[in-house]
Protein backbone atom coordinates (compact mmCIF):
# COMPACT_ATOMS: atom_id res chain seq x y z
CA UNK A 1 0.00 0.00 0.00
CA UNK A 2 1.30 2.82 -1.01
CA UNK A 3 1.43 5.35 2.48
CA UNK A 4 2.26 9.17 3.50
CA UNK A 5 3.24 10.22 6.56
CA UNK A 6 3.60 14.19 7.05
CA UNK A 7 5.66 14.63 9.92
CA UNK A 8 8.49 12.58 10.79
CA UNK A 9 8.37 13.13 14.80
CA UNK A 10 8.39 10.46 17.35
CA UNK A 11 4.85 9.28 16.08
CA UNK A 12 5.62 9.63 12.62
CA UNK A 13 8.82 8.37 12.87
CA UNK A 14 7.88 5.14 14.06
CA UNK A 15 5.04 4.41 11.87
CA UNK A 16 7.69 4.88 8.63
CA UNK A 17 9.89 2.33 10.65
CA UNK A 18 7.53 -0.42 10.98
CA UNK A 19 5.48 0.12 7.74
CA UNK A 20 8.28 0.19 5.37
CA UNK A 21 8.73 -3.19 7.82
CA UNK A 22 5.98 -4.59 6.72
CA UNK A 23 6.56 -3.89 2.52
CA UNK A 24 4.38 -1.14 2.38
CA UNK A 25 5.31 1.90 0.27
CA UNK A 26 6.09 5.06 2.80
CA UNK A 27 6.93 8.61 1.15
CA UNK A 28 7.80 10.99 4.72
CA UNK A 29 7.58 14.66 4.73
CA UNK A 30 8.45 17.44 7.90
CA UNK A 31 8.35 20.93 7.57
CA UNK A 32 12.30 21.32 7.73
CA UNK A 33 12.20 19.61 4.18
CA UNK A 34 13.46 16.30 2.60
CA UNK A 35 17.38 17.13 2.49
CA UNK A 36 17.13 16.55 6.40
CA UNK A 37 15.02 12.85 6.86
CA UNK A 38 18.01 11.73 4.46
CA UNK A 39 19.12 9.46 7.81
CA UNK A 40 15.52 8.51 8.48
CA UNK A 41 15.46 7.28 4.44
CA UNK A 42 18.64 5.15 4.71
CA UNK A 43 17.35 3.60 7.62
CA UNK A 44 13.94 2.47 6.41
CA UNK A 45 13.81 2.60 2.83
CA UNK A 46 10.96 5.02 2.62
CA UNK A 47 10.92 8.11 0.24
CA UNK A 48 11.74 11.55 1.96
CA UNK A 49 9.50 14.06 -0.30
CA UNK A 50 8.27 17.57 0.89
CA UNK A 51 5.03 18.04 2.36
CA UNK A 52 3.31 19.10 -0.91
CA UNK A 53 4.10 15.96 -2.38
CA UNK A 54 3.35 13.16 0.31
CA UNK A 55 -0.15 12.81 -0.57
CA UNK A 56 0.71 11.87 -4.25
CA UNK A 57 -1.19 8.46 -4.79
CA UNK A 58 -1.37 7.59 -1.06
CA UNK A 59 -4.40 5.30 -0.05
CA UNK A 60 -3.35 6.38 3.55
CA UNK A 61 -1.97 9.46 4.67
CA UNK A 62 -1.27 9.90 8.25
CA UNK A 63 -0.95 13.75 9.41
CA UNK A 64 1.11 13.75 12.75
CA UNK A 65 1.93 17.25 13.61
CA UNK A 66 1.37 19.70 16.50
CA UNK A 67 -2.04 21.44 16.14
CA UNK A 68 -0.92 24.59 15.84
CA UNK A 69 0.82 23.40 12.38
CA UNK A 70 -2.78 21.87 10.86
CA UNK A 71 -3.80 25.24 9.13
CA UNK A 72 0.09 25.88 8.01
CA UNK A 73 0.32 22.94 6.13
CA UNK A 74 -0.13 23.56 2.04
CA UNK A 75 -3.68 24.27 0.91
CA UNK A 76 -4.77 21.24 -1.23
CA UNK A 77 -2.16 19.28 0.78
CA UNK A 78 -4.30 16.44 -0.08
CA UNK A 79 -4.65 16.89 -3.62
CA UNK A 80 -3.33 13.60 -5.61
CA UNK A 81 -4.04 11.27 -3.15
CA UNK A 82 -5.89 7.95 -3.86
CA UNK A 83 -9.48 8.08 -4.21
CA UNK A 84 -11.24 7.22 -1.00
CA UNK A 85 -7.78 8.12 0.91
CA UNK A 86 -8.09 7.37 4.27
CA UNK A 87 -6.10 10.29 6.63
CA UNK A 88 -5.21 9.43 10.16
CA UNK A 89 -5.39 12.64 12.33
CA UNK A 90 -2.96 11.50 15.32
CA UNK A 91 -3.08 14.61 16.79
CA UNK A 92 -3.95 15.94 20.05
CA UNK A 93 -4.99 19.93 21.60
CA UNK A 94 -2.02 20.96 24.30
CA UNK A 95 -2.97 24.55 25.25
CA UNK A 96 0.73 25.36 26.80
CA UNK A 97 1.90 24.39 23.35
CA UNK A 98 -0.92 25.30 20.85
CA UNK A 99 -1.99 28.14 22.02
CA UNK A 100 -5.64 28.70 22.72
CA UNK A 101 -7.81 27.57 19.68
CA UNK A 102 -11.24 29.31 20.87
CA UNK A 103 -13.45 26.57 18.49
CA UNK A 104 -12.17 23.70 20.66
CA UNK A 105 -12.33 25.79 23.86
CA UNK A 106 -15.49 27.88 23.88
CA UNK A 107 -17.19 26.06 20.69
CA UNK A 108 -16.87 22.86 21.76
CA UNK A 109 -15.88 21.03 18.41
CA UNK A 110 -13.65 18.04 19.32
CA UNK A 111 -9.71 17.98 18.33
CA UNK A 112 -10.23 16.23 15.26
CA UNK A 113 -13.59 17.73 13.62
CA UNK A 114 -11.37 21.00 14.32
CA UNK A 115 -8.62 19.14 12.17
CA UNK A 116 -11.23 18.09 9.65
CA UNK A 117 -12.24 21.69 8.70
CA UNK A 118 -8.67 22.69 8.08
CA UNK A 119 -7.54 19.77 6.24
CA UNK A 120 -11.70 19.98 4.38
CA UNK A 121 -11.35 16.22 4.31
CA UNK A 122 -12.65 13.96 6.59
CA UNK A 123 -10.01 12.21 9.26
CA UNK A 124 -9.85 9.03 11.20
CA UNK A 125 -8.26 9.82 15.02
CA UNK A 126 -5.93 7.13 15.77
CA UNK A 127 -2.59 6.87 17.59
CA UNK A 128 -3.17 9.88 19.73
CA UNK A 129 -2.34 8.32 23.05
CA UNK A 130 -0.34 5.88 21.47
CA UNK A 131 3.46 5.65 23.34
CA UNK A 132 5.37 6.01 20.39
CA UNK A 133 8.06 3.29 21.48
CA UNK A 134 5.14 0.86 21.50
CA UNK A 135 4.87 1.36 17.97
CA UNK A 136 8.66 -0.42 17.69
CA UNK A 137 7.94 -2.62 21.06
CA UNK A 138 4.57 -3.60 21.81
CA UNK A 139 3.32 -4.60 18.63
CA UNK A 140 2.45 -8.86 18.86
CA UNK A 141 0.63 -11.57 16.79
CA UNK A 142 -3.42 -11.61 16.25
CA UNK A 143 -4.83 -13.06 19.38
CA UNK A 144 -1.47 -12.58 21.93
CA UNK A 145 -2.61 -12.65 25.47
CA UNK A 146 -0.79 -9.48 25.14
CA UNK A 147 -1.77 -8.01 22.55
CA UNK A 148 -2.94 -3.89 22.74
CA UNK A 149 -5.94 -2.56 21.48
CA UNK A 150 -6.07 1.02 20.31
CA UNK A 151 -9.12 3.30 20.15
CA UNK A 152 -10.41 4.35 16.72
CA UNK A 153 -12.62 7.34 15.81
CA UNK A 154 -14.28 8.59 12.61
CA UNK A 155 -17.29 9.27 10.44
CA UNK A 156 -16.01 7.67 7.20
CA UNK A 157 -16.76 3.72 7.89
CA UNK A 158 -14.89 3.25 4.90
CA UNK A 159 -11.55 4.86 6.02
CA UNK A 160 -12.03 3.79 9.81
CA UNK A 161 -11.95 -0.15 8.36
CA UNK A 162 -9.08 0.76 6.28
CA UNK A 163 -7.16 1.66 9.01
CA UNK A 164 -8.40 -0.48 11.78
CA UNK A 165 -6.83 -3.23 8.92
CA UNK A 166 -3.68 -1.56 9.04
CA UNK A 167 -3.38 -1.32 13.15
CA UNK A 168 -4.37 -4.77 12.51
CA UNK A 169 -1.62 -5.31 10.96
CA UNK A 170 0.70 -3.34 12.73
CA UNK A 171 0.45 -5.77 15.58
CA UNK A 172 -2.61 -3.75 17.95
CA UNK A 173 -6.24 -4.79 18.30
CA UNK A 174 -8.41 -2.12 17.80
CA UNK A 175 -11.98 -0.58 19.33
CA UNK A 176 -14.15 1.56 17.62
CA UNK A 177 -14.58 4.55 19.32
CA UNK A 178 -17.66 6.29 17.72
CA UNK A 179 -17.67 9.10 15.08
CA UNK A 180 -15.64 12.22 14.98
CA UNK A 181 -17.59 14.25 17.15
CA UNK A 182 -17.54 11.05 19.88
CA UNK A 183 -13.33 11.56 19.83
CA UNK A 184 -13.30 13.36 23.25
CA UNK A 185 -13.05 10.14 24.64
CA UNK A 186 -9.72 9.44 23.73
CA UNK A 187 -8.61 13.13 24.05
CA UNK A 188 -5.58 14.01 26.50
CA UNK A 189 -6.89 14.04 29.69
CA UNK A 190 -9.28 10.87 29.15
CA UNK A 191 -9.10 6.95 30.77
CA UNK A 192 -7.87 5.75 27.65
CA UNK A 193 -5.64 7.89 26.64
CA UNK A 194 -1.84 6.01 27.21
CA UNK A 195 -3.65 3.18 28.40
CA UNK A 196 -2.04 0.11 27.73
CA UNK A 197 -5.09 -2.36 27.81
CA UNK A 198 -6.65 -5.22 25.88
CA UNK A 199 -9.70 -4.72 23.77
CA UNK A 200 -12.32 -5.12 26.69
CA UNK A 201 -10.08 -2.74 28.85
CA UNK A 202 -10.04 0.12 25.96
CA UNK A 203 -13.90 -0.20 25.56
CA UNK A 204 -13.97 0.19 29.39
CA UNK A 205 -11.92 3.08 29.38
CA UNK A 206 -14.43 5.31 26.50
CA UNK A 207 -16.81 4.45 28.40
CA UNK A 208 -16.02 6.05 31.77
CA UNK A 209 -14.75 8.77 29.82
CA UNK A 210 -16.10 12.53 30.82
CA UNK A 211 -17.11 15.18 27.91
CA UNK A 212 -15.37 17.95 30.74
CA UNK A 213 -11.64 18.15 29.64
CA UNK A 214 -9.48 18.31 32.82
CA UNK A 215 -8.12 21.34 33.86
CA UNK A 216 -4.79 20.41 32.83
CA UNK A 217 -5.69 20.49 28.97
CA UNK A 218 -7.63 23.64 29.01
CA UNK A 219 -6.07 27.10 27.98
Amino acid sequence: MKIGIIGAGNIGGNLTRRLTALGHEVSVANSRGPQTLTELARETGATPVTVGEAARGAAVVVVTVPLKSVPDLPAGVLDGAAEGVAVIDTGNYYPQRDGRIAAIEDDGLTESRWTERQLGHAVTKAFNGTYAQDILDRHRPEGAADRIALPVAGDDEAAKRTVRALIGELGFDTVDAGGIDDSWRQQPGSPVYGLRADADGVAKALAEASPERPEDFRA
